[in-house]
């Protein structure tokens, strides 16, 4: 049934009427008025609301009131009847939303309500709110299309316009198009907020592998659940063809009065074809348009001049869109839009003339400030003439009225040219006719700059990443910071404000270009002695007084490729110089029961740089017996790849290759030798230096004798700790 009732236009307030009340003002017509809200289709006999309890009217007092409603002008009041019984206001015939108001956002039906002893007269609003009762329709039920195998992806064909007489978001919203691998809906709105669809080619077409399409389009409302209305597209791919028409404008527009009688020429549309003979007759005709649309224009075939049928109402509506296609003789169809406004007449309407207007004001203007002198004058007379002036548009800006239809444009709040270089507001002017009319016109300030603003950097702290050996002069880092001011005061310029940018006694390692930010290497850096540097740099503006701000710069030295490996391990081999060469070889022993696997030695290597070209790999690249030996890639360790075997000769000479990870790769060599014996006695007769046997005999003579000494020394500690505790026990 109804809804809760509302007082004044607003609906604010409850409305109480108290009997009291009522017999008091005897044969008063009161503007009161009550308002009910009800879906539309309610069957008849449905409540809408107890209006006898909503005037305050008790039952037993509604024989001697008469309540009855009636109509608010000569029209019978069909849909509403009053119960005479209990007073309820009940649902008298159907009511549809759509046959009322169309499309109208808001629809009520009013009428009044009275009541006798005393006379009394209450106002009676119904709104009738909308359902989704009805199910988007499109204008045909299927739609024949010829498109060119030519025809580019991107090209958009107007597919045609659904219709639904619902409104709000029951009205229609989307299309969807089927599934498939050549074509795409667009939704697009029209001026008066109609949607159509639009159908956009996504890839090309090939009339030889696919002759024709069929589709299926649907339209969807936005009620709950939603109503859907279905199409067919019947797609016909021509053969190819080499000009189509081209319209000389893709889209028209035009402007008419309300008042234009039908026969007057709207607009002639122009279509050209490059070609020749049939292919080049152009005809003309309307596309996918509304059956409203079609009421109103014709359009001549042969000439595109499209002619007014009936009389436009600027009230029903404002705009059209015609959608025009030109096709040829041999069926190439060329589309465009042609959007009709439809214009208001009217009498006079408020002259607004602008006297002055000082403009740049600056930034820092104070409040009250005014910034123009406004003129304001309507021909016509009474309360048409009488204007009242505003603005319109966000802006520190109002209007104040002078004398003799004077106005001023002062600033309300402080200005900043930062935020808002200018300001665009616009003067409205309205009369109090019955329409109002009302012109308007555009207002510019410009604002100018006062140095405000210091430069703020792109970003508090950077860093840079510079490869080592880089070339002097070489480009480290481009640093930016920006000023919000014009002109001058927003010039930046920069300059290397501290840090640890210089060394003692050496030149700066990095230089700023003061018009660019850009900073350069004034030498060339080396990883192994500095890793890395930060420096402060300063921007500051071209104003006065100038502004300015600064930000750290670190630079970051990248490692290159420029040490090779150092075997600690064994001792490379000197190559030069009686001492070296007086030094042994160094050599491993491996008894001849070794297995595989057997751990020979292992080759230790550093190298000075980082990362990847630090990394080490190892390799055997030379051995008397290959396939005796093999080494650790990773790890250095030379171990036997197999047992030995009595027939391998007693003395091997490996030598190992370790390599870095870096581009280009470095590398070094180790020397190994490799004596096959179950001990060192029985390989000393197989070493061919002997004086490696010199060496390695004294050698084994001095591990001899510290190992003596130090079983004495252990001997004698024994002797004298067991002679200490024998003392303690005898005491």
């Amino acid at each position: 049934g109804g809804r809760s009732q509302r007082r004044g236009p607003a609906g604010g307030r409850a409305l109480l009427l108290l009997p009291a009340v009522l017999l008091g003002l005897c044969c008063r017509a009161a503007a009161e008025r009550l308002r009910y809200a009800i879906p539309e289709e309610l069957a008849t006999g449905s409540l809408v609301g107890p209006l006898a309890r909503d005037l305050g009217l008790s039952a037993d007092e509604l024989p001697a009131r008469k309540l009855r409603v009636a109509s608010a002008g000569k029209k019978r009041l069909k849909y509403f009847t009053v119960s005479e019984e209990n007073g309820n206001l009940y649902v008298s015939e159907r009511l549809d939303r759509e046959e009322l108001c169309g499309k109208s956002a808001s629809c009520s039906v009013s009428f009044e309500a009275l009541v006798h002893n005393p006379l009394n007269v209450f106002h009676v609003e119904v709104a009738i709110e909308d359902v989704n009762d009805n199910t988007p329709r499109f204008l045909q039920d299927s739609f024949h299309l010829e498109i060119n195998e030519l025809t580019s992806p991107g090209a958009r064909y107007a597919v045609g316009v659904a219709e639904d007489a619902d409104v709000g978001s029951n009205s229609l919203q989307d299309y969807k198009l089927e599934a498939n691998g050549y074509f795409a809906v667009e939704v697009k709105e029209n001026q008066d907020g109609s949607k159509f669809a639009e159908l956009v080619l996504r890839r090309a077409l090939d009339r030889e592998r696919e002759k024709s399409l069929r589709l299926m389009l649907t339209a969807l409302d936005g009620g709950d659940p939603p109503r859907s209305g279905t199409a067919q597209l019947w797609i016909n791919v021509t053969d190819a063809n080499d000009n189509p028409p081209v319209f000389a404008q893709d889209r028209y527009r035009v402007s008419l009065r309300e008042d234009v009688p039908p026969g007057s020429r709207v607009l002639n549309v122009s279509a050209s074809d490059a070609d020749a003979g049939i292919n080049a007759h152009v005809t003309y005709a309307f596309g996918k348009t509304p059956a409203k649309v079609l009421q109103k224009f014709v359009v001549d075939a042969s000439s595109g001049m499209i002619t007014l049928q009936e009389m436009l109402d600027f009230e029903d509506t404002q705009a059209y869109t015609l959608l025009l296609e030109a096709r040829d003789g041999g069926g190439l169809v060329a589309h465009c839009k042609v959007d009709v406004e439809v214009m208001d007449v009217n009498d006079n309407v408020p002259e607004i003339t602008i006297l002055s207007v000082p403009s740049p004001v600056p930034e820092d203007a104070p409040v009250g400030t005014v910034v123009a002198l406004l003129n304001v004058n309507d021909p016509d007379s009474g309360e048409n003439g009488q204007v009242t002036c505003e603005l319109s548009g966000e802006a520190p800006l109002t209007i104040v009225a002078s004398s003799g239809g004077s106005y001023k444009v002062v600033t309300a709040s402080a200005l900043d040219r930062e935020q808002a270089a200018e300001h665009r507001v616009t003067v409205v002017a309205r009369d109090r006719g019955s329409p109002a009319l009302s012109s308007r016109t555009e207002l510019v300030l410009e604002v100018s700059d006062v140095n405000d603003n210091a430069p703020v950097f792109v970003e508090a702290a950077y860093s840079a990443y510079v490869r080592e050996n880089n070339a002097a002069g070489a480009l480290v880092a481009r640093v930016s910071a920006r000023d919000a001011d014009a002109g001058a005061n927003g010039l930046v310029s920069y300059w290397v404000a501290g840090g640890s940018a210089g060394e003692a006694g050496a030149a700066p390692l990095v230089s700023v270009e003061a018009r660019s930010g850009a900073v350069y290497a004034q030498r060339s850096f080396d990883y192994e002695q500095c890793r890395e540097f930060a420096l402060t740099l300063r921007a500051q503006d071209g104003g006065a007084p100038a502004r300015s701000s600064t930000a750290t710069l670190r630079v970051f030295v990248l490692d290159e490729n420029d040490n090779a490996p150092r075997v600690l391990w064994p001792a490379p081999a000197a190559g030069a110089g009686p001492a070296a060469a007086a030094e042994p070889p160094a050599f491993e022993v491996v008894p001849r029961s070794a297995e595989a696997g057997y751990l020979v030695a292992k080759v230790v290597a550093v190298d000075a740089d980082a990362g990847r070209n630090a990394w080490l790999s190892y390799e055997l690249v030379q051995a008397s017996e290959p396939a005796l030996f093999r080494v650790g890639l990773h790890s250095g360790e030379v171990r036997t790849a197999r047992a030995v075997s009595d027939r391998d000769a007693a003395k091997q000479r490996l030598v190992a290759l370790v390599k870095d990870h870096g581009q280009p790769a470095l590398s070094a060599t180790a020397t190994l030798h490799v004596v096959l014996a179950e001990s060192l006695q029985e390989a000393l007769p197989e070493l061919s230096d002997r004086d490696d046997v010199s060496e390695l005999t004294s050698n084994l003579n001095l591990i001899l004798v510290v190992s003596l000494s130090v079983v004495s020394l252990l001997f004698v500690s024994t002797v004298m700790f067991a002679f200490f505790s024998k003392c303690r026990q005898s005491r």
